[in-house]
Order: C-alpha cells, then structure tokens, then sequence
C-alpha cells in the first residue's frame, strides 16, 4: 500500500523497474488518467449541484444522499485513477498483460442505479 502511495506521489524517487516504455504508450496511459480525474471531477461538480441547487425531494435527505454519494463516488473515481495509472505503467515497463478492471463496469451500474433513483424522484415530487 505505502509502496504504491510513494509512487503515486513521487514517481521520480521510486526505483523504476524494467524497461522504459515506447512514450507513446505512457502518454496514451497518461491520458486515460486524465479522462478518469476528469470524470471524478464532473461527479464531484454533480454531488455540489445536488447540494445546492436540486430543491428538496419528498424522501427525507434524498438530496443529501445523492450529493453525498456523488462526491464520495467522485473520490473513489480520482483514487481508482491513480491506482490503475500507476499499475499500468509497471505493467508496460515489465513487458506483462495490462492490469484489467472491473471498475469501470461497476461506475456504469452505479451511474445507471442513480439516474433511476432520480427518474423515481422526480417522478413522485410534488408540483409546484
């Protein structure tokens, strides 16, 4: 855990192993960091426009619910990121099979669970 922090933090200090990539290949894994802090962000944007501006929902804290939800998912995104950035570029470095993950398949079902679960709000909140 506090190996891959390190790297994650200061790449430059940790020991690099193997060979170093075509730099093609560490700028396209740079890239798909970017895209993934990019989405962690728009959630995080998501969770304070919940906050702030979704008017009260006719379950009691639903709209805290989902703001809090779509922060702490946004985190988990930014961590999630990093964490795949770093074992990617080890991965190529070696000469191994890219690291697979199911994290993108289980964003998709969180995503979908909670657009249904405002579909359900907004579809039983009050008129104005």
């Amino acid at each position: 855990m506090f190996g891959s922090l390190r790297q994650w933090i200061d790449p430059e200090k940790t020991p690099a192993v193997g060979r170093a990539p075509d730099y093609r290949f560490s700028l396209a894994n740079e890239r798909t960091f970017l895209a993934w802090i990019r989405t962690g962000l728009a959630l995080i944007a998501g969770g304070l426009g919940c906050a702030q501006f979704l008017p009260p929902l006719p379950v009691t804290h639903l709209r805290e619910i989902i703001a809090i939800a779509l922060l702490v998912l946004g985190g988990v995104v930014a961590l999630r990121a990093v964490d795949h950035w770093a074992r990617t570029e080890r991965a190529m470095r070696l000469g191994q099979e890219l690291p697979g993950s199911k994290f993108p398949a289980i964003l998709a079902v969180a995503i979908a669970l909670g657009a249904l679960l405002l579909i359900v709000a907004v579809l039983f909140m009050p008129a104005r």
